[in-house]
């Protein structure tokens, strides 16, 4: 930055309020509005339903959603605070959430489509699974886990599996069976699905020979072995490795089968064909799965969710703000390795009864017209995808949506804020001005949405994930716990004041963690069984508009503070992208002796466009107008792509410690690893051109670099 710049960064005036209270500066956009023809169909089109599932009524406005499930026996409680803030729902009931996903609706459904499954390669036939075919496997596999694996009730297993319609299976066996599973996204090394196994303590492990990825069979058991070892070390023994192949008879990994440990399910489930397990009547209470949230630092989260609780809350949410029909082909293009795929693509859908689109491969492969091919030929009636996804189609195939015949009626963008710009372009573009959009805040401890639009009752807008969701009570904190006020113009803490059915149980094996975490920061008192005195800090920072529309900003640790001044990187990031020559921004802090850090900006430009300097002057620009001279980046990069996690995410810690010539760290989770070593060498090189050098870091601001960026 000139000597100007930094004259008008030391005079500019930083914010006086609360360090919590992030200074917001994205102005406020226009509604857009559902069609009538929408309105008329939704499930959730009668406004009484806000009145149904008000302050008043709560919680047992919930028993309309736990009203959706078969019960084997009805509770007695519908929320148990005696042991805050391990709050517990529907206490005495009992039910199954594979019968519920399955069974129930073989009487009237059996021969429609439970699942569709689409290969990467085109070539390859696309799989219907039936409801009556899902029964028949989900048993199969059931009598194989408690057979041959000894498995029983309580016990954990591990899945470290792709897109594949095993993966459902293997999940809802082992719902029948009352174990619980622990789905490691298949993008993660080995290692990383061995310290998943260590925590959880999993004597089984299943796995896949291979799967297919940018049009690649890539070897997936390698991991199984690196996993097995992982665990070891941690002292937990890996009994059973079971292996899928990918394609029948074919074995797609150079890495050997251990006699003794490792078999394959092709060769082991003849015994078990046509075995039928009765569904276990388990607990309201009871686990049903593990999901390890990931991040930077420290150990992984492995969120504890319940069977009642999370099956009631996600057939509700999917009914009222997906606008779930039994008759929809829905298609939630996310993985089942996060808590979105768990939720909308599995659980939720398969409780209503509806058809679940799974598909196995990249959205652009072979090209930036798949994902719509694929929704013209099933007849896909909703879509549901990540800001990141969108932004990749918007970058390589802006005009793709205009060549196919296909009409969405709702979509959904789920993972992190969407930039308005880019919602636009969903909307008008992707969605051809028909769909409605529901834009969704929530999180892997939460089991399904808590801020979204109801989609025929409330207006969309652009950057705004809207109001609550029906029976969520958000307030957001400054760092004292006092109110930030709708429509201040400033930012804090956003937190939910209730408990609700989807919230998770604990941290697995790690309750003091679960309270510290969660629960310690707003707590009024700790042996308090009042729930108004545990409010749930989501470690997101927010702000409310007069509208009530909130808006989330990302982590509380994706903040750069620049002078006094905290700057979200979201709305660094959404004033790059309004100019049109940029496909992807991220913004990151550099640490600054003047200011305590200073932003660089990270751009990668659209196809055909010259990533000339004039780029890099119209980024500055725009957020300078946008946001502020405070906000002027020190310097934008013009790289090729970004450093990204198999998710799709931008891995901005990368980048970060690239700015601040520190260790990138681990990188084997990327997706493209390759791009770190050409990013590192270009800003590395031009920053030492430019006479800036390498400075020792005290430990808390090397701390404040490892730990920026979430990778969730």
């Amino acid at each position: 930055m000139s000597k100007k710049g930094d004259k008008e960064a030391e005079e500019f005036e930083p914010d006086k309020g609360s360090e919590a209270q992030i200074a917001v500066h994205w102005r406020e956009e226009g509604y857009f509005f559902p069609s009538a023809k929408f309105i008329g169909q939704a499930n959730a089109n009668d406004p009484s339903i806000l009145e149904r599932f008000s302050e008043k009524n709560y919680p047992e406005c919930f028993k309309e959603y736990a009203d959706l499930l078969t019960w084997d026996k009805y509770w007695h409680t519908t929320l148990d605070t005696s042991n805050a803030p391990f709050w517990k729902w529907f206490v005495g009931g009992r039910l199954n959430a594979s019968y519920n996903c399955v069974d129930r609706h073989l009487k009237t459904d059996r021969n429609k489509a439970a699942i569709i499954w689409v290969p990467e390669l085109e070539e390859q036939d696309t799989e219907v699974i039936t409801y009556q075919e899902l029964y028949c496997r989900v048993n199969e596999f059931a009598a194989l886990l408690k057979g041959f694996c000894g498995v029983e009730t309580g016990d954990v297993a591990t899945f470290h599996l792709p897109m594949v319609p095993d993966l459902p299976v293997a999940m809802l066996a082992c719902a029948r069976l009352g174990v619980i599973h622990s789905q490691v996204f298949g993008g993660f090394s080995g290692s990383a699905c061995g310290g998943r196994i260590a925590d959880s303590k999993s004597k089984i492990l299943v796995t896949i020979d291979g799967y297919y990825r940018n049009g690649e069979l890539q070897d997936h058991k390698v991991k199984a072995d690196e996993a097995v070892a992982r665990a070891l070390e941690d002292g937990v023994v890996v009994e059973k490795v079971l292996v899928f192949r990918r394609n029948p008879g074919e074995y797609a990994s150079k890495s050997p089968m251990v006699e003794g440990r490792d078999f394959f399910v092709d060769e082991i489930m003849p015994e078990y064909k046509g075995k039928l397990v009765d569904p276990v009547s388990m607990p309201a209470e009871a686990p049903l799965f593990i999901m390890y949230s990931s991040g930077t630092t420290g150990k992984p989260k492995g969120c504890q969710h319940s069977t009642g609780g999370y099956l009631s809350y996600v057939t509700g949410t999917s009914k009222y703000y997906q606008d779930i029909h039994p008759n929809d082909t829905y298609w939630c293009a996310a993985d089942i390795g996060w808590i979105t795929g768990h939720s909308y693509i599995v659980y939720g859908p398969l409780a209503l009864g509806t058809t679940t689109v799974m598909y196995e491969g990249i959205p652009t492969y072979p090209d930036a017209g798949r994902m719509w091919r694929i929704a013209e030929r099933l007849g896909v009636t909703q879509f549901h995808t990540a800001p990141t996804t969108i932004r990749t189609l918007r970058k390589v195939g802006p005009n793709e949506p205009a060549k196919y015949n296909y009409h969405f009626k709702h979509m959904t963008t789920v993972g992190e804020p969407i930039e308005p710009d880019v919602w636009r372009w969903y909307h008008e573009v992707v969605g051809k001005g028909e769909a409605v959009i529901v834009d969704t805040w929530w999180q892997t401890e939460n089991g399904g949405f808590l801020g979204s639009t109801l989609p025929a009752l409330n207006a969309m807008k652009p950057g705004s994930c809207g109001p609550a969701v029906i029976g969520i009570f958000p307030e957001i904190l400054d760092e004292n716990g006092d109110v930030v006020e709708a429509g201040s113009g400033h930012a804090g803490n956003i937190c939910i004041r209730n408990p609700w059915p989807g919230i998770f149980q604990t941290i697995w094996g790690d309750p003091d963690r679960f309270v510290k975490t969660y629960y310690e920061k707003y707590n009024k008192d700790p042996k308090s069984t009042d729930w108004h005195d545990w409010p749930y800090f989501a470690n997101d920072g927010a702000m409310q508009a007069k509208d009530g529309y909130y808006r989330i900003l990302g982590r509380v640790d994706d903040v750069i503070n620049v002078s006094g001044h905290r700057l979200g990187t979201k709305e660094l990031e959404s004033a790059a992208l309004m100019v049109e020559e940029v496909a992807e921004a991220a913004a990151v802090p550099v640490v600054d002796e003047l200011r305590g850090h200073a932003v660089e900006m990270y751009i990668a430009v659209k196809p055909g466009v010259d990533p000339n300097v004039d780029v890099a002057a119209k980024v500055t620009k725009m957020i300078e107008s946008e946001i502020g001279k405070i906000a002027r980046p020190k310097n934008v990069w013009i790289v090729a792509d970004m450093p990204k996690t198999r998710s799709g995410k931008i891995m901005r810690r990368v980048i970060a410690s690239i700015s601040n010539f520190t260790d990138v760290g681990d990188i084997t989770t990327l997706a493209n690893p390759d791009v770190v070593t050409d990013i590192k060498h270009y800003v590395e090189s031009e920053k030492v051109a430019a006479g800036e050098l390498p400075r020792d870091l005290s430990s808390a601001e090397l701390q404040s670099i490892l730990n920026f960026g979430s990778e969730e």
